[in-house]
């Protein structure tokens, strides 16, 4: 069953690749508009600058991992804990209130107290990833039948047993999904952060080129980016699957 899956999305991975070749090809040769490269060239691009572009790659893998890894340590526990009531009395009432803030307008105000380097950005990331995570584990955490709870407590069980097997079991799903779902918003959020005050990134490299008009290594960088998101909500939904089997 789990090998027909993969297969089926293997096939559907394939097509859509073949699908956005052949529209992207298409609208380049009916609009012969230096701003819309083909794919042939955009892939020469790649490979005659794989060297630079590789340097970029891994300055924005690593600003993105950082920022996921930060976000996940801080939200974690405190969405966990926020089945306590005391807990989330105290505490969710100062998450929802900054919750719908335009986090990213706070990059100027980073960049003023972490610096230019890329402690600013990863701030950033964090921080908008932070309110995402932290919102999905409390509820998740909370939507827990208490028929669970008091299953496991029959038994003997101590709080910190009702963490580790039943209230962190099963709220993993939702929060890996939610971790999944952000890496959308890590990767915008990344293009914007990068635009400012660096010069490594594929963010930094999408604008200069931009600027210089230099649209080839434009479109290069844009399609190692949606590729650099593509590869970690992958490999997040392979760690979703190890972790959690019982789904």
């Amino acid at each position: 069953m789990q090998g027909s899956e993969t297969k089926y999305r293997i096939r559907g991975s394939i097509l859509g690749l073949i699908t956005i070749f052949v529209v992207w090809k298409t609208f380049s040769f009916i609009l012969k508009n230096p701003a819309l490269p083909s794919p042939e060239l955009v892939a020469y691009v790649i490979v005659a600058n794989s060297r630079a572009l590789l340097v970029h790659l891994i300055s924005s893998l690593l600003r993105v991992a950082y920022s996921i890894t930060l976000a996940f340590s801080l939200a974690f526990p405190i969405g966990i804990l926020s089945r306590e009531n005391k807990f989330d009395r105290f505490f969710m009432p100062f998450i929802y209130l900054l919750y719908p803030i335009p986090h990213i307008v706070l990059l100027p105000i980073y960049i003023l107290i972490f610096g230019i380097g890329d402690l600013s950005k990863v701030a950033l990331i964090a921080t908008i990833l932070f309110f995402q995570i932290v919102v999905t584990t409390r509820d998740a955490s909370r939507q827990i039948s208490d028929y669970y709870i008091y299953s496991i407590l029959s038994l003997g069980a101590s709080k910190f047993d009702v963490y580790k097997h039943v209230v962190i079991p099963a709220s993993l799903p939702r929060i890996l999904t939610a971790i999944r779902i952000s890496i959308g918003t890590a990767i915008a959020v990344l293009f914007f952060a990068e635009s400012f005050a660096t010069n490594l990134g594929l963010g930094y490299v999408i604008l200069d080129s931009w600027g210089r008009a230099n649209f080839g290594l434009m479109y290069a960088s844009m399609v190692l980016l949606a590729l650099l998101g593509f590869s970690l909500y992958i490999f997040l939904e392979k760690i979703e699957k190890r972790i959690c089997r019982w789904i």
